[in-house]
C-alpha cells in the first residue's frame, strides 16, 4: 500500500512540476494584460486618477497617479512578456499594498474578520497573481527564461536545480 501512495505521489509532484510553467504563463498573460490595460486607462484620464488620488489623500497626487498609471502600464506589459519579471513584481505588490491602504482599507483590515471582504476588494486578485511571479518566477514560457539560457543557466538554472532538489526530497 506504501508503495502505492509513493507512486501516486510521485506522479502528483511530476504533473505538478509540469504544469507550474504553463499556470505561470497565464497567470503573467491574464494580470500582465489587466494591469496594462487598467494603467492604460489610468495614463488617459490622469485628471480623474489624480482626483481620486486628492480625495484618498495621498501625496503629490498628479505624480503619484501619473507614477501609479506608468508603473501599472509598463508593469502589465513587462508580466506579458515574462521580462525583469521578478523585478517588476516587486513594485506592483507595493502598489496594491497601498491600494488596499488607501482605497480598501475597511477590506485590508477585514483579513481575518471578514476573509470574504478582503477576497472580494479589486487589488486582491492583482495582489496575488504579482506575489505568485514574484514567489515563483515568470517560468519557462517567458523572455527571462530565454535570456538566461543564452547566458548560459546561470541563476535559472540553479534555482530550478534547487526546486528539483527540494521535490525530490519530499
Amino acid at each position: 500500500m506504501k508503495q502505492i501512495i509513493e507512486k501516486y505521489y510521485g506522479f502528483l509532484i511530476g504533473a505538478g512540476t509540469h504544469l507550474q510553467s504553463p499556470f505561470l504563463l497565464a497567470v503573467r498573460l491574464y494580470w500582465g494584460w489587466q494591469f496594462a490595460q487598467a494603467g492604460w486607462a489610468k495614463l488617459g484620464d490622469l485628471e480623474k486618477v489624480t482626483r481620486f488620488f486628492t480625495q484618498l489623500g495621498i501625496p503629490a497626487p498628479a505624480l503619484n497617479a501619473l507614477f501609479v498609471s506608468g508603473l501599472e502600464f509598463a508593469g502589465g506589459l513587462l508580466l506579458i512578456l515574462g521580462l525583469g519579471s521578478r523585478l517588476i513584481a516587486v513594485p506592483l505588490v507595493i502598489d496594491m499594498l497601498v491600494a488596499y491602504m488607501t482605497a480598501d482599507r475597511e477590506a485590508l483590515f477585514s483579513f481575518v474578520s471578514s476573509p470574504d471582504k478582503f477576497t472580494a476588494a479589486a487589488p486582491y486578485t492583482f495582489l496575488i497573481a504579482s506575489l505568485l511571479v514574484l514567489i515563483f518566477g515568470p517560468g519557462r514560457f517567458s523572455v527571462d527564461a530565454i535570456l538566461s539560457a543564452l547566458r548560459g543557466g546561470g541563476l535559472m538554472r540553479r534555482a530550478m536545480q534547487s526546486s528539483a532538489r527540494i521535490v525530490t526530497q519530499h
